[in-house]
């Protein structure tokens, strides 16, 4: 793809997070499941789930390499190329040299990626001043790669960290001056989430740029609510791979259960 068409696609992606209006990202994490989603009339855009991407090759999110990573947004930007749509990659940290990762990424056809500020080696939180560098880095490589429109959803994992809702703000008002598209804030493992308040606070002080992680399931916060609340972004992350698991799982059982 020409760099110049590439960065159509970047602005594109950028136009479509709108508080109020958020852009529903159905993370893929093949080609199959790509081919899938791009086949929706609804969908505008495509990103990747590196949890889900880790499970396909047997491993857990935090061990998964970079070539490991790229090999399958490789296989789904394949998919994606076929049609008229931006695709975000989950670049996780960034990993060793985050300049090198968006070029590679940017090489594969991505206009757009998640960077977040824990550090998958140690497991934890970055200095906010090594965050905002690091996000600086990634918006510089776009650049330099001929996609200066480059979305960046800069992911910050304060709050599963232990910090607090005013931490969680701080990086990312930080990250939104260093130049990110959006900040997706996440609540951790376990199914804390992200609560109707913080949400609220995080929407007033981010001006809405504002991705936040739907849970699949009853008691969680609709894309409608999340839409009526003026989030930019919404993603589920590994949710749809979980679901599809469960019903490849119980199909088999039924199948060695004589159904």
């Amino acid at each position: 793809m020409e760099r110049s068409a590439q960065d159509g696609l970047a602005r594109k992606l950028r136009d479509l997070h709108v508080s109020g209006e958020p852009l529903v990202i159905c993370n893929v994490y093949d080609a199959a499941t790509a081919s899938a989603v791009c086949s929706l009339p609804q969908v505008a855009a495509i990103g990747t789930a590196s949890y889900a991407i880790a499970a396909t090759q047997g491993i857990e999110d935090d061990d998964m390499t970079l070539e490991q990573n790229m090999v399958s947004i490789k296989n789904v930007a394949a998919a994606v190329a076929k049609t008229p749509l931006p695709l975000t990659a989950d670049l996780q940290d960034g990993y060793r040299d985050v300049k090198e990762t968006v070029r590679r990424a940017i090489e594969l056809g991505a206009v757009g990626c998640n960077i977040e500020d824990v550090d998958n080696a140690t497991h934890e939180l970055r200095p906010l001043e090594d965050a905002v560098n690091r996000v600086k880095l990634a918006i510089e490589a776009a650049a330099e790669a001929g996609v200066p429109n480059f979305a960046v959803n800069a992911r910050s994992d304060a709050l599963p960290m232990g910090g607090t809702i005013e931490d969680t703000i701080t990086r990312g008002r930080a990250y939104l001056d260093a130049g990110a598209n959006t900040v997706f804030v996440w609540g951790g493992g376990g199914g804390r989430g992200v609560s109707r308040d913080e949400v609220t606070k995080l929407v007033q002080a981010f001006d809405g740029r504002l991705n936040v992680k739907l849970k699949m399931g009853p008691g969680s916060l609709t894309v409608n609510e999340l839409k009526e609340m003026g989030v930019a972004r919404i993603s589920v992350g590994p949710e749809l791979f979980q679901v599809a698991m469960t019903a490849f799982k119980e199909a088999a059982a039924g199948l060695l259960g004589g159904q």
